[in-house]
């Protein structure tokens, strides 16, 4: 199992951009300097109240600061795109990380982002599928001729070429039955979102395998976890540090319809996040923080993207818990790992 930290992008519109941006910069090249497998991040749009980082340009700049390490979407909002445009973004940010290059792409869910492209939320299911059957094609052929519901062109090729062969992996993002089985039949693996507790992870993880296995589909190597850490000296700590900044990111999640939030605003917020965290976040301690882990890793995960801070959350902070996983936790979990545990 990979272990890798997810970027926020994400931050108060009363911030100075640029100024988190070089904190940003800082926690990459901290990362790095501490071993971990990778980075990622996502792509949100018109959020009020924040502003938010363009992905793929995001990453582009940050691939100088990650040498050696794999870069990853997760995710991309594939139907707001030309899927000719993210096929050949992708295949130059594969280029640039000599081959380690991971492309997640989900549906979207929030009407304000199909309005600001133009794009008809009905046509998304459609409109990924095809996209993702075009970057394949892109990826891999050359004189690439496609007739399709949405887009269509003729002898179309790309250049320059992604440098990992046949190609980078696609993942599809899905948090219910349906989306979780097209994934497995469509793509080449699944990003699984933060919010599922483990044993939801767990149901779904085999509906994946199952789905594949019936399709006649290898097993995918790629099942890769967003997942909410707060790594601190002891819990209190982790749970002050932490509390305000990720609970206002999960209200927004609720205020834009996503299930399963059930956390009490009455309640203290250290408090809040304990509850919403039981078996869904890895949140205390370093040991604490390993056991998570390791409980992802049982369950059939092979690469989880760590997000470590959220909107407003101090700098120094964020550099604190990025540090206490790279000495602490990330030698733990690899060695438990190759020792079988």
């Amino acid at each position: 199992m990979k272990l890798g930290v997810y970027i926020n992008a994400q931050h108060p519109q009363g911030d100075d951009p640029g100024r988190r941006f070089a904190e940003t910069i800082e926690q990459v090249r901290l990362i790095r300097k501490m071993g971990f497998d990778s980075i990622w991040s996502g792509e949100h749009h018109v959020t009020d109240g924040f502003h938010y980082y363009p992905l793929l340009p995001m990453l582009q700049r940050l691939a100088a600061e990650a040498e050696g390490m794999e870069i990853g979407t997760n995710i991309v909002l594939l139907p707001l795109h030309n899927p000719m445009e993210i096929a050949e973004v992708g295949a130059f940010l594969d280029v640039i990380t000599s081959g380690k290059f991971n492309l997640g792409v989900g549906l979207g869910y929030r009407n304000e982002e199909f309005a600001m492209f133009g794009v008809p939320m009905k046509e998304r299911v459609s409109r990924l599928t095809e996209g993702i059957e075009i970057i394949k094609r892109l990826w891999t052929e050359d004189k690439v001729t496609h007739k399709g519901r949405h887009w269509q062109f003729e002898n179309m090729t790309i250049r320059p070429q992604p440098a990992k062969k046949p190609r980078p992996p696609i993942m599809i993002a899905a948090h219910v039955d349906a989306a979780v089985e097209r994934a497995a039949r469509v793509a080449d693996g699944w990003c699984i979102v933060p919010t599922p507790r483990l044993d939801e992870v767990a149901a779904h993880a085999k509906i994946f395998a199952d789905t594949r296995k019936a399709a006649g589909l290898p097993k995918s190597e790629h099942l890769v976890r967003l997942y909410e850490i707060v790594c601190a000296p002891d819990e209190e700590t982790a749970l002050r540090r932490a509390a305000p900044f990720l609970l206002a990111k999960y209200a927004a999640y609720a205020s834009w319809g996503l299930p399963g939030l059930d956390f009490r605003k009455e309640d203290a917020p250290e408090v809040q996040l304990k509850k919403l965290a039981a078996n869904r976040f890895g949140v205390g301690t370093p040991e604490q923080v390993i056991s998570a882990l390791m409980d992802q890793h049982r369950t059939g995960i092979t690469h989880v993207t760590m997000r470590t801070s959220w909107p407003g959350m101090k700098h120094e902070d964020a550099l604190a818990g990025i540090e206490l996983l790279g000495q602490k936790v990330l030698p733990e979990v690899r060695r438990r790992i190759a020792a079988g545990a």
